[in-house]
């Protein structure tokens, strides 16, 4: 027994090491998570990445909800510090930074929302309603190209909390694969045609034509009504929202005894934190009330006024 033992450990030795002259192996670079920011072990696992909502259901082109249930990466090493973007097309869009600080920043850039159609063309994804940033929610806008394969191929952020995403697929190399006539069901293209029709013979006006045409699409499913973008408009994200005053109370302190919690871990751990200037609960509330807001309604494209991505 000892002998076959001997002869174990002898060759657990040269598996280790190995001849000096066979040459040194490469060494396999593996992407560890983050364990001081995203995946904290201090936080509990409700704390990192909470959405507002459940995407809306998959819709559009048939030959695209194949892409529904994966993600796509894109880590940006052109600034500093270094971010991974995630698509995970009809579901959202997620930013994590790649960095060691403890807090490091990991958040929800986007829910899948709705279509941005234009000229009979699915012309983007939009995802709304992602976490807060100012007085509003972070929202993504994703474009798709013709590409030889599925890959988020570049990410920017052309205006404050708003990105603009590429990714490429060869599901839309087609130039007809992004129509969106042939994506509707029989009945919704008839009503299609007799529109057409009527603006033909001249009795509706171009304006109705568009309202005619956007009201087609919010029935396929392709577009949001005003009142379901309600929350998703500029200035719309006022964080959580109580019901009863007794809610609002209970989430404080539950939010009190979660922020104890957390100090008393940074404190075991030696790390310093600012200790936040305690307010009572009416001081939270302040005065104001839920009160029911109209969404201004669009025509045309269901993009951000003001934002041209």
């Amino acid at each position: 027994m000892a002998a076959a033992l001997a002869h174990l450990l002898l060759l657990l030795a040269l598996a280790a090491y190995g001849p000096t002259y066979a040459g040194a192996a490469k060494m396999k670079v593996v992407e560890e998570p983050n364990t001081f920011g995203l995946n904290n072990p201090f936080l509990p696992q409700t704390s990192r990445l909470q959405p507002k909502r459940d995407p809306s259901p998959v819709s559009g082109p048939a030959h695209l909800f194949r892409l529904s249930g994966k993600c796509f990466s894109l880590v940006e090493s052109t600034c500093t510090p270094r971010y991974k973007y995630e698509f995970c097309p009809f579901h959202n869009v997620t930013q994590h930074e790649q960095t060691f600080r403890w807090n490091a920043y990991s958040g929800i850039l986007g829910i899948w929302h709705e279509w941005e159609i234009a000229n009979n063309t699915f012309r983007g994804m939009w995802m709304r309603d992602g976490d807060s940033c100012h007085s509003r929610s972070r929202q993504s806008k994703v474009e798709l190209t013709c590409g030889k394969s599925n890959r988020l191929a570049h990410v920017s952020e052309p205006s404050t909390c708003v990105y603009a995403l590429t990714f490429e697929t060869p599901l839309v190399c087609h130039p007809h694969s992004l129509l969106v006539y042939p994506a509707l069901p029989t009945a919704l293209q008839q009503r299609w045609d007799q529109v057409e029709q009527d603006l033909a013979d001249e009795l509706i006006t171009s304006q109705g034509y568009e309202k005619l045409l956007r009201a087609l699409f919010q029935d396929a499913g392709y577009l949001k009504t005003p009142e379901e973008s309600e929350s998703t408009q500029e200035g719309g994200a006022q964080g959580l929202v109580f019901e009863t005053l007794d809610s609002c109370s209970k989430a404080h302190k539950e939010l009190s005894k979660e922020i104890k919690r957390l100090q008393s871990v940074l404190t075991q751990h030696g790390i310093p934190y600012t200790k936040p200037v305690e307010t009572s609960t009416s001081e939270h509330l302040g005065s104001k009330i839920p009160t029911d807001r109209t969404a201004e309604q669009l025509l045309g494209s269901p993009g951000l006024p003001g934002n041209t991505l």
